[in-house]
C-alpha cells in the first residue's frame, strides 16, 4: 500500500467553487517537483478563461467539452504529462484503457505526485492519492470540500455514475520558454473565448448572455430550481478569473492583469450578492455586463499579441 499525504491547503479558491479540474491540476502540480508552476498552470492550460453555460443552467455544462484537450492544454504550460481517456461508445477498449490508467496512476504516486481523475466520488474531477494492490483499492480526494477523502476499487475506475475514463498525470517539465508559454496561453484563451473549442453549450464570451438572461427580472424565482445553479456557475467561473489576473500580473502584462482583476472582482461581487441574497437582480446583471465588456476588451488585446 502507498498513500500520499495530500490536502487542498494552498490552493486559492475565492468562492469555494473553483472548477474541480483546475483545482485538482493545481494541487497535483503543487505536490510535484515543479510546484512553482502550480498557480500558473490554471491560466497556461487555458482553464482560467473557459466558461460553459447550458440553457437551463445545468451544472453539468462544466463537464461537456473535449476531455482529450487536457494533455495539449497542460503541455502548453510547459509541463509534460500522460493522459488516458475512454468515452462513449468505446466499450471494446474499456478494460485496456482502465489498465493503462491504473499503471499511470501507480507510477505517478510512486513518484510522489497524485493523479487527476474524473468521477472518483462524485461526477467531477478529483485526486487519486494512493493505491493498495492487495485490496485493489485507490485512495481518493474529491475536490468539493463537502466530500471527504475516501476510496474506490480499481475496477470501478471509469465506470462510476458517469462512466467515462479521464486520468492525467504530471511527469516533468518540457523546457518550453516562458515567452512561448505566454503567447500560446493568449492563443488558447482567444480560441476558447471566441467559441473555437467544442462544447454542446454556450461557451467563451457567449456564456455571458446565456448566464445573464437568468438574472433578468421575471426570469428567475427560487422555485424554478435555478438558485443553486446560479451560485455554482458564478462561483466556478468567478474563482477561475483570479488565476488569469495573477498570471498576467506575474508575467508583466499589466493591462491584461488590470482587466482580469476587474473581471474577477465583478464576478465575486455577483457571486457574493447572489449567494447572500442582498443584491437586486439589476445589480447582478450590471456587474456581469461590466465583466462581459472587460473580458471582450481583454480578448481584443490578446488577439493582437498572440
Amino acid at each position: 500500500m502507498k498513500k500520499l499525504n495530500i490536502t487542498w491547503d494552498g490552493i486559492y479558491d475565492s468562492t469555494g467553487y473553483l472548477f474541480s479540474l483546475a483545482k485538482s491540476l493545481s494541487c497535483a502540480v503543487k505536490n510535484s517537483p515543479w510546484a512553482e508552476c502550480a498557480e500558473d498552470i490554471i491560466a497556461t492550460s487555458g482553464f482560467a478563461f473557459r466558461m460553459w453555460v447550458a440553457a437551463d443552467l445545468c451544472p453539468s455544462s462544466t463537464s461537456i467539452w473535449s476531455f482529450d484537450g487536457q494533455k495539449p492544454w497542460v503541455e502548453n504550460g510547459g509541463l509534460a504529462c500522460e493522459y488516458v481517456g475512454r468515452y462513449w461508445d468505446m466499450d471494446n477498449i474499456e478494460q485496456q484503457k482502465r489498465l493503462e490508467a491504473i499503471a499511470n496512476i501507480k507510477k505517478s504516486i510512486d513518484n510522489g505526485i497524485p493523479a487527476v481523475s474524473w468521477d472518483i466520488g462524485i461526477p467531477e474531477w478529483g485526486l487519486i492519492t494512493g493505491y493498495d494492490d492487495e485490496a485493489q483499492v485507490f485512495s481518493t480526494l474529491p475536490a468539493p470540500a463537502s466530500h471527504p477523502a475516501g476510496s474506490m476499487p480499481y475496477d470501478i475506475l471509469g465506470k462510476r455514475e458517469l462512466p467515462l475514463l479521464s486520468v492525467l498525470t504530471i511527469t516533468g517539465k518540457t523546457g518550453k520558454p516562458q515567452a512561448d508559454i505566454l503567447k500560446d496561453t493568449m492563443k488558447l484563451a482567444v480560441t476558447h473565448l471566441k467559441g473555437g473549442e467544442w462544447c454542446d453549450n454556450a461557451k467563451g464570451l457567449e456564456a455571458y448572455p446565456a448566464l445573464i438572461r437568468h438574472f433578468m427580472p421575471g426570469v428567475f424565482t427560487n422555485e424554478n430550481g435555478f438558485a443553486w445553479n446560479r451560485e455554482y456557475l458564478l462561483g466556478t467561473y468567478g474563482a477561475l478569473k483570479y488565476y488569469a489576473w495573477k498570471y498576467f500580473e506575474k508575467v508583466g502584462q499589466n493591462e491584461l492583469a488590470a482587466l482580469y482583476k476587474e473581471i474577477h472582482d465583478l464576478w465575486l461581487k455577483a457571486f457574493r450578492g447572489n449567494a447572500a441574497g442582498d443584491a437586486e437582480e439589476r445589480e447582478l446583471v450590471e456587474w456581469l455586463e461590466c465583466a462581459y465588456r472587460a473580458e471582450t476588451a481583454a480578448v481584443e488585446i490578446m488577439g493582437k499579441m498572440a
